[in-house]
């Protein structure tokens, strides 16, 4: 296996100045906290394999973001505390250091992480760690997607204004939203007397404009043009080459998937349609794959995974987009959407690595700036 290496841990710098009749001097500490975490994690991941596969008093340790790694020959072990960021990490370093046969050990998500990991050959191995015991994980089947509320004729009409001005309605995890190529800016959600629209790019947002319209009686205010409003003036900022605003820097990956939506050529694609990514995104600044689906010139399903940046989550949520989008035991053809500068060897030996391989489309480096 080859590919890049997982991060160290993080260091902080701390600074003293001297008396003023000194020049100031600047130290850089070391991070104790962290590096006692991550001794924490060795010891962890030492003693519950060493209970599996006996005295590993050789083995190699490495740094892994919120768990370690150990080594013995071409054999590894990787611990991580956030099943989410674990797999594509694990597999990233593994291929770093010439590992050939890799346990994944997690205490949750393992049934996630050994269906993923099914789709790699070599497939790791995954575990799941049950106080000091280590037991085979198996895969679990996908969660299939709540259905989303029906909205009422007053929201109807507002999500038929926000249309109108050139917004896209997606659902994804029981949750109707609205968004500017790909920036949410309202979402359905449930209210004492059914489903209402929250508006609002973000949860802060919402919030605070729901307290300040708490003062208002009912029917002051317009669903519909407060929406377009909010619509027209994201619109205005989310544009590339712009200044930075929140709204051109935010979900990037949506942006992407929404000038896909709007372009497919540009990845080989005769039509494509959001669809929801494997997780729901639990916040704005989460990082999270965008995927899309449709079909190729000639017609054949085809799967379409944005991203934006090097993520090695990557290829290992492209997993779950494909069986999503799986009819009759077929699975899609799957692409990875990235922007040329984003085209990292790791992300293309990963995808290599999948049973079926994953193909790599690149997009102009000024996608922003292209219209939608």
């Amino acid at each position: 296996m080859a590919g890049s290496s997982a991060s160290s841990a993080a260091t902080a710098a701390a600074s003293s100045a001297a008396p003023s009749s000194s020049p100031a001097v600047i130290t850089t500490l070391p991070d104790r906290g962290g590096e006692r975490r991550g001794r924490l994690f060795e010891s962890k991941l030492r003693a519950v394999v060493g209970g599996q596969w006996g005295d590993l008093a050789e083995a190699v340790p490495a740094p892994f973001p919120a768990g370690s790694t150990l080594r013995r020959g071409a054999t590894a072990w990787v611990y991580g505390e956030d099943p989410d960021r674990l797999l594509g990490g694990a597999l990233a370093w593994a291929t770093a250091t010439g590992v050939a046969e890799l346990h994944v050990i997690a205490e949750a998500g393992t049934g996630m992480l050994a269906r993923r990991a099914a789709a790699f050959s070599p497939a790791p191995r995954v575990w799941r760690l049950e106080g000091r015991d280590l037991r085979p994980a198996p895969p679990e089947p996908l969660v299939r997607e709540p259905a989303p509320p029906v909205p009422n004729a007053a929201v109807s009409a507002a999500l038929a204004a926000a249309r109108a001005e050139g917004a896209d309605v997606v659902s994804e995890h029981g949750v109707i939203s609205v968004e500017v190529l790909g920036l949410e800016v309202a979402r359905v959600e449930a209210g004492p007397d059914g489903p209402e629209l929250s508006i609002g790019v973000g949860r802060h947002d919402r919030e605070a404009r729901r307290a300040v319209n708490a003062g208002h009686r009912p029917g002051d205010q317009d669903p519909a043009a407060e929406l377009r409003a909010v619509v027209i003036q994201v619109q205005a900022r989310r544009r590339g080459g712009g200044p930075a605003h929140p709204a051109n820097q935010l979900a990037p990956e949506r942006w992407l998937r929404a000038v896909l939506v709007r372009r497919p050529g540009l990845v080989g694609a005769a039509s494509l349609e959001p669809v929801p990514p494997p997780v729901p995104r639990a916040h704005l600044r989460a990082r999270a794959v965008a995927p899309a689906l449709g079909s190729d010139p000639r017609g054949a399903r085809l799967a379409v995974v944005c991203s934006t940046g090097v993520d090695p989550e990557l290829v290992p949520s492209a997993v779950d987009v494909r069986l999503a989008a799986e009819v009759q035991g077929k699975l899609a053809r799957l692409a990875l959407a990235v922007p040329e500068r984003d085209d990292h060897p790791v992300t293309r030996r990963l995808a290599a690595m999948l049973a079926e391989p994953a193909e790599i489309r690149t997009v102009p480096a000024d996608w922003r700036a292209l219209e939608p």
